[in-house]
């Protein structure tokens, strides 16, 4: 399927590994131009490589951290009109609740709530003038389904969530929409780590945690970052300029819903 995409200008926030990779090359592939970024200059340069090979496409990074605002300043000096914005950044570490102080809760604050907005507020007036956007925020199934230890992450993406709901609807008679994707469990270096804490809490091996793992998911696996990459194409392509405000889970059936 030709997704509209050729030529198109893409910033994708932390994409020099994992989701936001796949999301990195599924773009490049429907013909975007790519502004990668990441904090490792190492691993995002071998990304770029790896993308500029595979698909030809023109390829920028940006080694920065985009919680700051000299990371979100060299994004846009690298790529100061962009069509489409996948938002994305790490999530605070595993705590329990009674572990957090302010400035703990303050860091997931930026991470995962007010980074996302300020990127939007920075790219959506060019979008109006242009009459086209996409914006995918990158969020987590905890916001859905909620998961011991990541109440600080889950609060502040639930926190975008709620205040982009208002944002969308503001910004879709210009052409411009904005989805949330919700990875459940993805087979990430993340998800890996996880995997290793629990076997060590257990006394288990790692190989028995993950087989345990994937079989409480009703599709008996973990997801890939090409799948979900794949999908924050599609939601950035012309197709789904009908779609809005959306929270789309991908969780292999995880969260036992029906609405």
């Amino acid at each position: 399927m030709d997704l509209g995409l050729e030529g198109k200008k893409a910033i994708v926030c932390a994409s020099s590994r994992g989701l936001g990779r796949g999301c990195a090359e599924a773009l490049a592939e429907a013909g975007c131009e790519i502004v990668l970024n990441g904090r490792n200059e190492a691993v995002l340069a071998e990304t770029q490589a790896a993308i500029e090979t595979a698909y030809g496409a023109s390829v920028t990074r940006v080694a920065a951290d985009v919680s700051t605002r000299e990371g979100q300043e060299a994004l846009l000096a690298a790529c100061p009109r962009p069509d489409i914005l996948i938002n994305n950044n790490g999530g605070p570490p595993r705590k329990d609740y009674s572990e957090l102080d302010r400035a703990a809760m303050l860091d997931g604050a930026i991470q995962n709530f007010i980074t996302p907005v300020e990127l939007i507020q920075a790219v959506a007036p060019g979008m109006k003038e242009r009459g086209f956007g996409r914006i995918v925020n990158i969020t987590s199934l905890s916001v859905r389904m909620p998961i011991e230890g990541l109440d600080l992450s889950s609060g502040a993406r639930a926190g975008l969530t709620a205040f982009l709901a208002g944002v969308c609807r503001q910004l879709a008679p210009h052409g411009i929409t904005i989805n949330n994707l919700l990875p459940g469990k993805m087979d990430t270096d993340r998800l890996k780590g996880g995997f290793e804490r629990a076997a060590q809490q257990t006394g288990k091996s790692v190989d028995h945690v993950r087989t345990a793992q994937a079989a409480e998911i009703p599709a008996r696996r973990f997801g890939t970052a090409e799948e979900f990459g794949q999908t924050c194409a599609f939601l950035c392509s012309r197709q789904a300029g009908y779609i809005t405000g959306q929270n789309i889970l991908m969780d292999g059936g995880l969260f036992p819903s029906a609405f």
